[in-house]
């Protein structure tokens, strides 16, 4: 059953993570929910990575494993901006820039890897900058709109990159 999880969580995991931070944006779920994903975000990243460690040593797994090793400390940082005193903004700005980028890089490596259905992969790493930028443009000019529509550009690309790979693979 571990096994089966491991394979299929992220399908449900990642549109309910940008689902949940949307839902916080919209104010109708406070932070709290948002601290709880991130502490089990952080456990589940290392129980994953080290139950699958030999699994993603080579090809675009291993390009996987780089994403969810690199990508741990943003979910850290997003879990001490709750448990740290007065936390600077930026702790929470690294874990949500950080999550939205990070996977791009394992989603264009996938891409130039695959010759079947590298259009998934190479409109999943495009859709991470591009909503990113549209969340960070909304934040700029105070656009809540804007905001909302960079979380659900970037959680619609990272949600058909992770279901293409567990119905694929």
């Amino acid at each position: 059953m571990f096994r089966r999880a491991r394979e299929s969580g992220p399908a449900l995991l990642i549109p309910s993570a940008w689902g949940l931070v949307a839902a916080v944006h919209l104010g109708v779920v406070t932070t709290r929910p948002v601290f709880v994903m991130h502490a089990v975000m952080s456990v589940l990243l290392v129980a994953f990575a080290a139950a699958s460690w030999r699994e993603m040593d080579s090809g675009v797994l291993r390009a996987w494993r780089a994403v969810i090793v690199a990508g741990t400390p943003f979910a850290v940082a997003g879990l001490a901006g709750f448990v740290v005193p007065d936390p600077p903004t930026a702790l929470f700005a690294l874990a949500l820039f950080g999550w939205m980028l990070l996977p791009a890089a394992g989603f264009g490596y996938t891409a130039r890897e695959l010759s079947a259905g590298a259009w998934v992969y190479a409109a999943a790493a495009a859709g991470c900058p591009t909503g990113t930028g549209l969340y960070a443009y909304g934040a700029l000019v105070g656009s809540p709109a804007a905001q909302l529509a960079g979380l659900a550009v970037v959680g619609a690309a990272q949600t058909a990159g992770i279901v293409d790979a567990v119905v694929r693979f």
